[in-house]
């Protein structure tokens, strides 16, 4: 197997299995940055931002990784807003 080979293949194994979770994030990225794995992009709530966390803990077991998650909520908001 290639140098590059592995990581490529975890890679791929962690992008399935967050599709069949019950998270199925879809603005989750999972890509190679040289010699680790980068995992970013929007979630909708903190406990899915735990849940891809933990996966890809769990599947990147190790192979160096980084996560740069952001929690994006697309629900109207709960008060009006204070114009000044």
């Amino acid at each position: 197997m290639k140098a590059g080979g592995h990581i490529d293949y975890v890679i791929q194994h962690l992008r399935d299995r967050l599709a069949r979770e019950d998270i199925a994030e879809l603005g989750v990225r999972v890509e190679t940055r040289g010699p680790a794995a980068h995992v970013w992009g929007s979630v909708t709530s903190t406990d899915c931002r735990a849940a891809v966390l933990r996966i890809a803990e769990e599947e990147l077991a190790g192979v160096p990784w980084h996560a740069d998650l952001q929690v994006s909520c697309h629900n109207p908001p709960d008060h009006p807003e204070e114009v000044s």
